[in-house]
């Protein structure tokens, strides 16, 4: 008799997964200064990453948006330059693995990428200080290959406010109403994850193509400001877009929020930052695990949050966006990135039909970055690129 794991496998043979966010790129910048022959993902990195190529392989992963994050204390041209080193270290993945990965900017590239059993290698900036305050900069990361833009990552920016931050402009300014636009015109999907409600709503007024959340659960499942209020997933229909639930315990589990409050306050009080990941770090983060165990999330505590998803937005607009590589931990089950088929598996022993999963792993995602393109040949016809600053227009 086949297993619900086989048939995930199988249906993922078919569709496979687009996942929304992985970390690889920082991580390589924080353990080896991007030397890529010191982590080669062509061999078992399971000591070190949550990826390489042979995990992704078993993971039935069909194309990934390798995130091009940069930490929000580095800002300026600071920030412009680290995003533009973390586009190079994508870009040298790609070139190194020619048989496993190739780049895709649209669509169209991530369906060829599928049909020569490639896996289509995206790029999404996190967090719009990434950009500076600048629209120029903005159209430059975007003929770099990034088809995302996180508007913050956890603070808030001069134009955005952050989940994780006091209110500073009750959402978007007018000069973040404008970035919006300008991504609009471009063909660069705005991605909610990480900003306020107050953020999530005020992109959904204001832009004329479908959205994404790249990595964030629903808050009515687990109350973390990282995850999404019904009334904004109610609005996807509408809006197109698409929610792509993360696996990150810290947002997943409610009992795991708790204690990684008191594990985050834990590293600070040790002189590191709460996202620090470095050997120094995570052995701290071992010894406080050790003294007080960790609440596990499993492969059914995510299929808990797209159930609930899936009920309120709909299939046509769910998806998968795991943060692998940017996390200290990870459920029980999905490990790393080859843990995809447990949670297909998960969700078929809860009825989803071989179309639903479809849409999830795959369609949506594709459908999505398609329809921005759509909206960007439209306003590129009939609008020119704003050069609007933030001085003119927040002031």
């Amino acid at each position: 008799m086949t297993t619900s794991v086989e048939r995930a496998r199988e249906l993922l043979a078919e569709f496979p997964v687009v996942d929304g966010h992985n970390d690889l790129p920082w991580a390589l910048r924080e353990q080896v200064t991007y030397d890529i022959d010191a982590r080669d993902i062509a061999v078992d990195q399971s000591a070190h990453l949550h990826t390489d190529l042979a995990r992704l392989r078993a993971g039935g992963v069909g194309a990934q948006f390798w995130s091009v994050y940069v930490r929000t204390d580095l800002t300026g041209d600071a920030a412009v330059s680290a995003t533009l080193e973390q586009i190079d270290c994508v870009d040298q993945l790609i070139a190194r693995y020619p048989g496993d990965l190739r780049a895709a900017l649209t669509a169209a590239d991530m369906e060829a990428a599928r049909r020569d059993g490639r896996i289509a290698s995206l790029k999404g900036a996190e967090g719009g200080h990434s950009i500076n305050n600048s629209l120029a900069t903005l159209r430059a990361l975007y003929a770099l290959g990034v088809r995302y833009m996180t508007l913050t990552h956890n603070d808030n920016i001069a134009w955005a406010d952050s989940a994780t931050d006091e209110p500073g402009v009750g959402g978007l300014s007018a000069f973040g109403r404008e970035v919006v636009r300008e991504m609009n015109r471009e063909g660069m999907l705005v991605d909610l994850s990480h900003v306020a409600a107050t953020t999530m709503r005020a992109a959904l007024d204001v832009t004329e193509a479908p959205v994404i959340f790249s990595h964030s659960s629903s808050r009515a499942v687990c109350d973390h400001p990282r995850n999404i209020p019904d009334d904004v997933l109610e609005r996807l229909p509408g809006n197109g877009g698409v929610a792509m639930a993360t696996f990150v315990p810290k947002f997943v589990l409610q009992a795991a929020v708790d204690w990684t409050a008191a594990a985050d306050e834990n590293l600070r009080s040790h002189g590191f930052h709460h996202l620090d990941t470095s050997p120094a770090a995570m052995k701290l983060h071992r010894a406080f695990e050790e003294a007080r165990p960790r609440p596990v999330a499993t492969v059914a505590t995510v299929a808990d949050h797209l159930d609930h998803m899936r009920e309120v937005a709909g299939v046509d607009h769910i998806g998968i966006g795991g943060d692998y590589d940017g996390t200290a931990f990870t459920p029980d089950g999905l490990n790393d990135v080859s843990g995809y088929p447990n949670l297909i598996a998960e969700l078929l022993d809860r009825g989803w039909s071989k179309d639903d999963l479809a849409k999830l792993t795959w369609r949506n995602a594709v459908r999505v970055l398609g329809a921005a393109e759509s909206v960007s040949r439209d306003l590129r016809s009939r609008r020119a690129p704003s050069n609007a600053t933030l001085p003119q227009l927040d002031t």
